[in-house]
């Protein structure tokens, strides 16, 4: 076929993605503990969610945990500007896309991907909490993936955490009457997640968690 790719093309695309993977490896070789933080990138700064995101990344840095966002605007920008201001560590996993996403200037450590799969796994390998705020597609799926992820057991299971009740009410309703009642997902399932609506909540929520887990002397280690 004329418009077939010579194998030699994808044969290199196998060292591409190699080398996205030793660039992620070697950005969190020295960050511990770190929360990804999800959201929209439409919203503006004068909104409400926007606001807690900053909130929530000063808080998250004053706990001892660095931020790991998209990188770009919106909620990503809001949570980076909270670690950066609180002068921890902030990092933006960006991707390349065709209407190139912009990161903003609240980084300390950035990353750009060309493989959308690579950068999940960044994501989540390195994180020991993921806080969804309102958003979009990409929001979805993100959090679709945190869960299948710890319902299949390919990651330990950790604090996912839904902000913003109004937003996801309807989603988790539907769950419930739909996925739980028709038998496509268990009523445990639904233990996975779990809601808040201000960042002081979220940080509640990630230390009661911990606390559980000191407590049952569980320690988390990454399966990614």
């Amino acid at each position: 076929m004329k418009n077939e790719r010579p194998y030699y093309e994808e044969s290199w695309r196998i060292f591409r993605i190699m080398s996205e993977f030793v660039d992620g490896f070697e950005l969190f070789e020295n960050i511990d503990r770190a929360v990804t933080v999800w959201g929209s990138a439409r919203v503006r700064p004068e909104n409400e969610w926007y606001k807690e995101a900053v909130k929530l990344g000063r808080l998250l840095v004053k706990n001892g945990y660095a931020v790991i966002t998209g990188g770009g605007p919106g909620i990503m920008e809001a949570a980076n500007k909270g670690a950066f201001l609180e002068k921890g560590i902030s990092v933006g996993l960006n991707i390349e896309l065709p209407m190139e996403q912009k990161a903003n200037r609240y980084i300390t450590h950035l990353i750009s991907f060309r493989y959308f799969f690579v950068r999940k796994v960044m994501f989540v390998k390195y994180a020991r909490a993921f806080v969804i705020f309102p958003g979009g597609f990409g929001t979805l799926d993100e959090f679709a993936e945190a869960l299948n992820l710890i319902q299949t057991q390919r990651v330990n299971r950790f604090p996912v955490i839904l902000v913003g009740n109004k937003h996801w009410k309807p989603i988790i309703r539907w769950m419930e009457n739909y996925l739980v009642s028709g038998g496509f997902i268990s009523k445990k399932d639904m233990e996975i997640f779990t809601t808040a609506e201000t960042a002081e909540e979220v940080i509640k929520k990630i230390k009661q968690f911990y606390r559980k887990k000191v407590n049952t002397h569980t320690n988390f280690t990454s399966k990614i």
